[in-house]
């Protein structure tokens, strides 16, 4: 169910898609910066927001920087106290998240679907508390608490853009494979990749499409051999949908010789061999979060989808390689937008 509080994010200046306790505490005693306005307007109600990540930590360029990046927006822009704490492992989730809650943050938001169990048995304990999950649908969650959200990307739809640009390089490059490399197999990872794939034999019918995963999201040495054995069988466009461990894809791609394809953020800043990027705005989603917990519109028990339609997700910056395609791109771009390219998979088969 997409709820309207989405509709900040348009405010904020963010919907564009850009198209040529356990753990560590980053942030312990913040400082409030609500302030009242000079036109003598109340301030807005300063609430406090802490953010745990996942273990792919900070530094995924990512996933998790993406979350951060937006709750320090949300900092600058709505006056609301924040915490990060850093997971290292699996077992710090449940830790990290009852410590936030224990001290009374209004809103936590758990970075990412591997914190599923924790939100849900952590979110029981607490019902006053109000939880925003990444990637995870709330009533998928056990219990099916009523305090927390679910925030959603259509994840396909970015994939099939990103997948059309390759296979139109692939195309004019006599390529006979393309590839992704993903973390592990879950339905976020799967919608990037099958959407992926779609766009790629769209745009060129006879494409091999090649994909495997790492088993893993921090261990670049894992994602970087599994896309030179898709290089050694002929893949000329490499596909990163692992975080962190990803980083190691797109460093064999650049190793070879072959173009890249970036995932959340826009990765374009690693090098011209960076085709593209498969982006969903994380951030953006955060801070609209965060104002409509400020404000008291975020509803737990349901979720709000992010899609190329609302404009939080799409392509970044095309390369040097890609930038030939940038009418055929917006032109897909639009046919999704529009209702008119329906039934993208995002199930990997």
């Amino acid at each position: 169910m997409l709820k309207t509080w989405r509709t900040a994010i348009a405010v904020l200046g963010v919907a564009a898609i850009a198209l040529p306790g356990c753990g560590s505490s980053d942030d312990d005693s913040p400082d409030s910066t609500a302030s009242t306005a000079a036109s003598g307007a109340p301030a807005a109600k300063s609430i406090k927001v802490g953010l745990v990540t996942d273990v792919g930590g900070l530094n995924d360029r990512s996933f998790n920087f993406l979350a951060n990046k937006g709750l320090q927006e949300a900092k600058s822009q709505l006056g609301v106290d924040v915490r990060v704490i850093t997971s290292k492992s699996n077992a710090d989730y449940i830790p990290n998240l009852t410590t936030l809650a224990r001290q009374k943050y209004d809103l936590v938001i758990p970075v990412g679907f591997l914190m599923a169990d924790a939100t849900a048995a952590v979110a029981k304990k607490f019902p006053d508390t109000k939880f925003a999950i990444i990637d995870m649908p709330s009533a998928a969650l056990k219990g099916k608490p009523t305090n927390v959200t679910g925030i959603l990307f259509k994840e396909n739809e970015a994939g099939y853009l990103a997948g059309y640009a390759a296979g139109l390089y692939a195309k004019d490059n006599d390529a006979k494979a393309v590839s992704s490399v993903g973390g592990q197999k879950s339905a976020p990872v799967d919608g990037y990749i099958a959407g992926y794939q779609a766009g790629a034999k769209a745009a060129d019918p006879g494409i091999k499409t090649l994909n495997g995963y790492s088993q893993d999201f921090v261990d670049q040495a894992k994602c970087k051999e599994v896309a030179l054995d898709q290089i050694a069988q002929g893949s000329k466009v490499v596909f990163q949908v692992a975080g962190q461990c990803g980083l190691g894809a797109l460093d064999a791609a650049k190793e070879k010789g072959v173009q890249g394809v970036g995932v959340d953020a826009d990765q374009g800043y690693l090098g011209t061999y960076v085709l593209t990027s498969a982006v969903k705005k994380i951030d953006a989603a955060v801070v609209a979060a965060v104002k409509a917990a400020q404000g008291g519109t975020l509803q737990g028990g349901t979720d709000v989808v992010g899609t190329v339609k609302n404009g939080e997700v799409g392509i970044g910056a095309l390369g040097p390689e890609a930038t030939g395609y940038a009418d055929q791109l917006k032109a897909i771009q639009d046919t999704i937008a529009s209702g008119e390219l329906k039934d993208i998979p995002s199930e990997v088969k």
